[in-house]
C-alpha cells in the first residue's frame, strides 16, 4: 500500500497549546436540527427525487419535528426550482417550520434562487462557496482576497434582493465550504465580514455553517477548529453556529458530537446519512445517541421502521442491516453468550418494571435502548444459528410461546438445535425452533383416558406402573390457547441417561401425563413393558 502518498500536515487549526475546553464537557441538550435530505442528499442520488418522493420526504421531516429544512438548490435544475415554488405557493409549510434554499456565490444563481422563494412568508437563503487553499489554487485560480470579495459581494447581493421582498422575512446562512481545511484566520475573517454585511443581530442572527466538506482528520481536530471559531467570532451572540460533517473517515457522528461540545448550536445532516461519497452525518444516529443517554432528542422517532421505509423509498437506497438503531439486525444477537446475557437482562428488566412505580430505568446488556421505544419488538432480538446457545434458544421459546424450559432441558435441546443448524448451515426462525422442540419432546399426544387430580398423582401412578423414577415434573403456564394452557416438563433417569418429555394440554394433570408418556417413549420404554 503506497501509504507515503497520504502523509498530511496537521490540519489548519489552533496552536497545539490551545486551551480547549470541549473534552471536559457533557452533552446535555439537543442541537438545532437542520435536514439537508432534499438538497445535499438529493444531489447525491443516482436518480434524484421526483415530485412525489420530495413531497413524501418533506412530510416525513415535518412529522419528525424538524423546524429547519433545506428544500432544494433551485438554481441547479428545473425540478428543484419547481418543487421550491410549489412548496412556497401552495402554503405547504407549517407555521413553525422554516425552509431554506441553497445557492453558490454567483449573482445570476442568487437571483434565480430568490425567484424560487418569491412570496414565501419566511425563508433562509444559504450562500456557499469553497474557501480552502487547495480549492483556491487548483479549482478557482483565486487568491484569498478574491475569495473574500466573492463572499462579500454574494452577501451584499442577497441583502439587496431580500430588501426587495417586502412581504417576506428572508434571513441568511453562510457556509465557507471546505472550512475544515481552510486557514483558521481566513475562515474567521471571511465569517466576520459576511456577518457584518448582513448586519447579523441577536434578533436576526446569521447561520454560520462550518462544513467538513471532505473529512480528512480526526473529529478532535474539528472540535478544536469549531471551539476556536466559537471563542473568536466578532458577533457570537448574533450567530447560530452550525456544523455540517461529512463521513469520509466514518466519523461524522463523532465530529458532530464533539463539535456540539465545542460550542456549535446546530447540526446539518440527513436521515441515515445519505450524501456525496460516504455521506453526511446521520441525524437519526445522532438523535438516538442523545436519547440513549437520557437527553431529549427533540425529534420524534416512535416507529423507526416506518421512517426507514419512507427514506428508502425516497432515496432508492437501502439502509444497511447493521446501521445503528435502524438496521434489521441491530437489535439481534446470534452469539450464544450475547443471547444469554440479553435473556437474563430482559428478565431482570421485567422484574424491575414490576416493582417500579414509573418507567423503570433501562439496563439490559447489549441493548443500549429499549427496542420498543423506536417501534421494534422483542421477537427478533435473538435469532438462532450455529453460533447460538441455550440461553437464546430458551428466550425465543419463552417470549414466543411462554415455554420456560428448565436449565437441564435447555442444555439438552441446545444440542438438538446445534445438530440441525450445523447440518443445514442456516439459522432457524422461531416457528422452526418451536416445531423442533415439539417434534423432539412431545412424542406422545394421545388422548387422556384416566382422570387424574393433579400432576403429583400422575407422577406417582405412572412411576409405580412402569417401575421408573421421574426426577423432575415441572408444570408452568404457556402463552397458548386454552387447549394448551399448561406445559409440563418431565425428566426420566434410565440407563444412566436423562430423557426429557414435554406435554401440552388444557390442564396440569393432562400435561403431566403426556410429558411422562413422552419421556417413557424417548427412553424406549413402551406400553407393554409395565
Amino acid at each position: 500500500m503506497p501509504f507515503h502518498r497520504y502523509t498530511r500536515d496537521e490540519p489548519p487549526g489552533p496552536a497545539a497549546d490551545f486551551p480547549r475546553e470541549w473534552p471536559t464537557r457533557i452533552l446535555e441538550r439537543a442541537p438545532m436540527w437542520a435536514s439537508v435530505d432534499l438538497r445535499d442528499g438529493n444531489q447525491a442520488l443516482a436518480e434524484p427525487m421526483d415530485l412525489r418522493r420530495k413531497k413524501r420526504m418533506f412530510e416525513l421531516l415535518v412529522a419528525m419535528g424538524f423546524k429547519d429544512i433545506e428544500i432544494g438548490y433551485p438554481a441547479a435544475s428545473v425540478d428543484d426550482f419547481d418543487f421550491v415554488r410549489e412548496t412556497v405557493i401552495k402554503e405547504g409549510i407549517p407555521d413553525d417550520v422554516t425552509v431554506s434554499v441553497f445557492t453558490p456565490a454567483r449573482p445570476e444563481l442568487i437571483e434565480r434562487t430568490f425567484d424560487a422563494i418569491r412570496g414565501a412568508e419566511r425563508a433562509v437563503v444559504h450562500l456557499c462557496h469553497a474557501t480552502a487553499c487547495l480549492w483556491r489554487d487548483v479549482v478557482f485560480g483565486m487568491s484569498r482576497q478574491d475569495v473574500l470579495r466573492m463572499a462579500v459581494d454574494g452577501a451584499r447581493h442577497m441583502v439587496r434582493l431580500a430588501e426587495q421582498e417586502s412581504g417576506s422575512d428572508i434571513r441568511f446562512e453562510y457556509s465557507p465550504e471546505t472550512f475544515n481545511v481552510t486557514e483558521p484566520d481566513f475562515a474567521l475573517e471571511i465569517a466576520n465580514r459576511v456577518a457584518e454585511v448582513v448586519d447579523a443581530t441577536p434578533e436576526r442572527p446569521l447561520v454560520l455553517n462550518l462544513p467538513t466538506t471532505v473529512e480528512t482528520h480526526g473529529p478532535n481536530f474539528f472540535a478544536d477548529q469549531v471551539e476556536w471559531m466559537h471563542r473568536n467570532l466578532d458577533r457570537r451572540d448574533a450567530i447560530i453556529l452550525s456544523v455540517h460533517p461529512h463521513n469520509d473517515r466514518g466519523t461524522a457522528v463523532a465530529s458532530a458530537e464533539l463539535a456540539l461540545l465545542a460550542g456549535a448550536d446546530r447540526v446539518e445532516g440527513t436521515l441515515f446519512g445519505n450524501g456525496e461519497r460516504t455521506g453526511n452525518v446521520c441525524l437519526v444516529t445522532l438523535a438516538l445517541n442523545l436519547f440513549s443517554r437520557g437527553v431529549d432528542p427533540e425529534l420524534e422517532i416512535p416507529d423507526i421502521d416506518a421512517v426507514r421505509e419512507i427514506v428508502e423509498d425516497c432515496n432508492r437506497l437501502p439502509v444497511h442491516p447493521r446501521h445503528p438503531y435502524a438496521g434489521d439486525l441491530v437489535y439481534t444477537a446470534f452469539s450464544g453468550t450475547h443471547q444469554d446475557a440479553i435473556a437474563k437482562g430482559l428478565a431482570a428488566q421485567a422484574e424491575r418494571a414490576r416493582r417500579h412505580t414509573g418507567d423503570a430505568p433501562w439496563q439490559v446488556p447489549y441493548l443500549p435502548i429499549d427496542p420498543r421505544d423506536v417501534g421494534r419488538d422483542y421477537r427478533a432480538i435473538i435469532r438462532v444459528n450455529s453460533q447460538s446457545g441455550k440461553g437464546g434458544i430458551a428466550y425465543v421459546l419463552k417470549s414466543g410461546w411462554g415455554l420456560d424450559l428448565p436449565i437441564a432441558l435447555r442444555r439438552d435441546f441446545a444440542t438438538v438445535v446445534q445438530d440441525v443448524t450445523d447440518a443445514t448451515g442456516r439459522e432457524l426462525d422461531p416457528p422452526e425452533i418451536h416445531r423442533l422442540l415439539r417434534e423432539t419432546y412431545c412424542v406422545d399426544d394421545a388422548p387422556t383416558t384416566h382422570a387424574y387430580a393433579d400432576e403429583h398423582e400422575v407422577r406417582a401412578d405412572v412411576a409405580a406402573a412402569y417401575g421408573v423414577e421421574f426426577t423432575q415434573v415441572l408444570v408452568t403456564d404457556t402463552a397458548g390457547a386454552s387447549r394448551e394452557a399448561k406445559a409440563c416438563f418431565t425428566a426420566l433417569d434410565a440407563d444412566g441417561r436423562t430423557f426429557w418429555g414435554l406435554g401440552l394440554a388444557a390442564t396440569a394433570a393432562d400435561a403431566a401425563l403426556r410429558s411422562t408418556r413422552s419421556a417413557l417413549r424417548r427412553a424406549g420404554i413402551e406400553e407393554g413393558e409395565r
